[in-house]
């Protein structure tokens, strides 16, 4: 069964290096509270807010080996007062489990994004 899950992060700066490191630890984060591994994974959505074009963040995916999975990058809407540096994933996976026992999640200052799942 194809599941979604949802994660987001933000970074200080517009630093390629921070971008990737954060990326990185929330895509290892999403996939070890849903015990899912690279084959389990159909596709990664990556957005970013326009305060971030330092690095596309899908390079995170592939450094850990993640080779075989597809990965697209966009951007985030500019909606006026809306969190800035913030890289938001949706990670679709194919697993057993029910909707209600998928685990997102949601890092640093991306956690007043969804208060009730932090």
């Amino acid at each position: 069964m194809v599941r979604a899950v949802r994660g987001a992060t933000t970074v200080a700066n517009n630093n390629a290096d921070e971008i990737l490191s954060e990326t990185q630890r929330l895509l290892c984060e999403m996939a070890q509270r849903n015990e899912l591994k690279e084959d389990d994974i159909i596709s990664i959505i990556f957005t970013l807010t326009k305060d971030l074009d330092a690095v596309f963040p899908a390079i995170a995916a592939r450094n850990i080996g993640w080779t075989s999975t597809a990965l697209m990058c966009m951007n985030e809407i500019d909606v006026p007062g809306s969190l800035e540096k913030c890289i938001r994933i949706m990670m679709h996976v194919n697993t057993d489990k029910d909707k209600k026992d998928i685990k997102h999640v949601y890092l640093n200052g991306a956690k007043v994004l969804r208060p009730d799942l932090t």
